[in-house]
């Protein structure tokens, strides 16, 4: 008998991927949580029913979500990671020795304990001493907060149950407030190709661009999210992701990705047509 995970992207549109063994299956108290082993995409975690995060092609999302921001300001010392619980983009973060402390806040522990069992190879450095994990609503932390940092990463879920409220006026105003002079938000925009996904990614642009001096948005390609083209939002109140980048002090760190170059970094940017208009026109 043949097992497969089919998730509905769109009431039209199906991913199914085959599995060799459903690996857990648990509830936590803000979402059904499932791990899979597969032939093509390895191990692969999803939240109520959708991928979040597969061995074969996290390296990308989590490439693009980290590096941008740090290649924009290398300086960046303090972090806040919101969500993540996959604890890929902390274990980017990691990699810069000069980064001094890095915050996780996300909501669901059993993500984070289900992760750290069946994903090491995204899970491993949330042991780093320069981790701190908060396991509460990401919000509120973002709210309270007492302090600045350099760089801010929403590494959401999509805009629905525990993620609706990353995507607010509130929220993007608070990430504001607590960001220093030099400061980086970056976060998971949505795609643009299928409308229900598109209608969030205008919303999320046109409240950002009313917050921070610089917002752009940047694309990138990840093959088990709906239409495999994906973005994120770069917001800044001083540095430019261009103009401002330092690739000759980026590269100087050495720093092995699969994904990610300075190539990579200026493309991103360059947006097609019909995404621009749609951004241009919110």
């Amino acid at each position: 008998m043949e097992l497969w995970y089919t998730e509905e992207q769109t009431d039209n549109v199906r991913l199914s991927i085959k599995v060799k063994e459903h690996l857990y299956t648990g509830k936590s108290d803000f979402q059904d949580v499932d791990v899979f082993e597969s032939e093509e995409f390895g191990k692969f975690l999803t939240l109520d029913g959708l991928m979040m995060v597969t061995e074969k092609d996290e390296f990308i999302y989590h490439d693009m979500i980290t590096h941008v921001a740090m290649a924009t300001n290398p300086n960046v010392k303090n972090v806040l990671v919101i969500g993540g619980g996959d604890g890929g983009t902390v274990r980017e973060l990691t990699r810069y020795p000069f980064i001094e402390k890095i915050d996780m806040v996300e909501i669901d522990k059993l993500v984070v304990d289900v992760s750290i069992e069946y994903l090491p190879i995204t899970s491993s450095k949330l042991s780093d001493p320069r981790v701190n994990l908060y396991f509460e609503d990401g919000i509120e932390f973002v709210k309270n907060a007492k302090h600045k940092y350099d760089l801010i990463l929403v590494d959401s879920t999509d805009p629905i149950g525990p993620g609706e409220g990353l995507f607010t006026n509130e929220f993007y105003t608070n990430c504001y407030n607590i960001l220093s002079e030099d400061g980086i938000l970056v976060n998971q925009s949505e795609s643009p190709y299928y409308d229900q996904f598109s209608h969030e990614m205008k919303r999320a642009h046109s409240k950002i661009k009313n917050i921070f001096p610089i917002s752009k948005v940047y694309q990138f390609h990840m093959p088990t999210y709906p239409s495999g083209h994906w973005l994120f939002g770069f917001a800044s109140k001083k540095l430019d992701p261009i103009k401002d980048a330092d690739f000759e002090k980026w590269t100087s760190l050495g720093i092995k990705t699969k994904y990610y170059n300075p190539q990579i970094h200026v493309g991103s940017f360059s947006l097609p047509t019909y995404v621009q208009e749609m951004l241009d026109n919110e």
